[in-house]
């Protein structure tokens, strides 16, 4: 077990069961334009560097998330919560959590939708986001262009 700080948190990760539950794993494999936009941001490293190091620490591809939600658009940004899941456990939580839809920001916890990670090794917690993100997919952000069905 390796024992590290996360967002003021103390934890204590099995890197190895970690590590062996995301190369078996599909990811998160919901075809909505707002998951596929997320999913193409986190493909390229294009979320916040915070979130990447925390990822990057413990061996998790940032395109293999276990939950994505995206809320609502505000000043030209999606706001999205995302988790990854860590197997391993919280030591301590800090004093005062600072864990807001107003801003970019991560927190650790027991994430209550399990459909991206069935099969998870336990104990477990999660890496929870929230994150304003730009829309990249070449489509509209309503869905995909209708395909042209003009008859000749």
């Amino acid at each position: 077990m390796n024992k590290m700080e996360l967002f003021g948190y103390t934890v204590e990760v099995d890197d190895a069961a970690t590590q062996d539950w995301y190369a078996q794993s599909e990811g998160w494999d919901c075809p909505c334009g707002h998951c596929r936009n997320f999913l193409q941001l986190a493909r390229e490293r294009k979320l916040p560097a915070f979130l990447l190091e925390a990822l990057d620490r413990l061996g998790i591809p940032p395109e293999k998330a276990t939950y994505v939600c995206e809320f609502h658009e505000k000043d030209g940004l999606l706001l999205y919560q995302a988790s990854w899941r860590a197997a391993g456990r919280i030591l301590r939580e800090p004093a005062q959590e600072v864990f807001s839809s107003e801003q970019d920001c991560g927190t650790c916890g027991h994430e209550v939708y399990p459909h991206g990670a069935p099969g998870f090794p336990e104990p477990h917690f999660d890496l929870m986001f929230f994150l304003r993100l730009p829309w990249v997919l070449d489509e509209p952000i309503d869905g995909p262009l209708p395909k042209n069905t003009d008859i000749e």
